[in-house]
């Protein structure tokens, strides 16, 4: 018997853009499941996100065939390998590092258990945090982190420290093991190809959204007085 994983895997790895839309596919075709779907054209998919449909095949012909003639896809079996190409068909064992408020906020979402993301250990430099108890979790001082990784088989590092800091934990991130860093600090990043790094910037995000806000209603926005 084949596995559709398997087959499933392309011959280097797909554009970014590529796989966002894929992260939109899964999230789309996981909700259509929940109110009973079975099966979804290319065209019906795109039109739910605002994409179309050549690209969504496009997107999802780069992983393999998946499409059934006359049918379009099968919900039920597009969905685990979507989820097989992301990488969030198994646990991801991960550390926080840097308590202060965000985060602590992303240590309370629920989403990350639900994608695979098992936050499993905390650090932190603030000798009044070290020792306190956050979602069942004892917050380390970071220079256990090699040890503490070591032991658990830490996999994933977020990091939500201060932007001057940032490089240097990272760099001990990676000398601990850690093979992939969400880095939340407003900072760039100098990583060995090795090593995985996403970086989300609030700010920056929020200055493209009045961009597009600006743009959007230009021709609304009264002039600055």
């Amino acid at each position: 018997m084949t596995d559709p994983f398997r087959e499933a895997q392309p011959e280097k790895p797909a554009p970014k853009a590529v796989i966002s839309r894929v992260s939109l596919y899964l999230r789309q075709l996981e909700n259509l499941q929940r109110f009973g779907h079975k099966t979804i054209s290319s065209s019906q998919l795109g039109s739910l996100l605002g994409i179309n449909d050549a690209q969504v095949r496009k997107d999802l012909a780069h992983f393999g065939p998946f499409g059934h003639p006359g049918i379009g896809y099968q919900i039920e079996e597009l969905i685990p390998i979507l989820r097989g190409i992301l990488g969030i068909d198994r646990v991801w064992k991960t550390a926080l590092i840097g308590l202060g408020n965000l985060g602590r906020a992303l240590l309370r979402y629920r989403g990350f258990r639900g994608r695979g993301f098992q936050v499993i250990a905390l650090f932190d430099t603030d000798p009044k945090k070290i020792g306190q108890t956050h979602a069942g979790l004892t917050v380390h001082s970071l220079q256990e982190l090699p040890t503490v990784a070591a032991e658990l088989g830490i996999q994933l590092a977020i990091l939500t420290v201060p932007a001057e800091v940032a490089q240097a934990v990272a760099d001990l991130a990676i000398t601990s093991g850690i093979q992939g860093i969400l880095n939340f600090a407003p900072a760039p990043l100098n990583l060995p190809e090795t090593t995985a790094l996403v970086s989300v910037d609030l700010s920056t995000q929020l200055e493209q959204l009045a961009y597009k806000v600006l743009t959007a209603h230009a021709g609304q926005i009264p002039p600055h007085e």
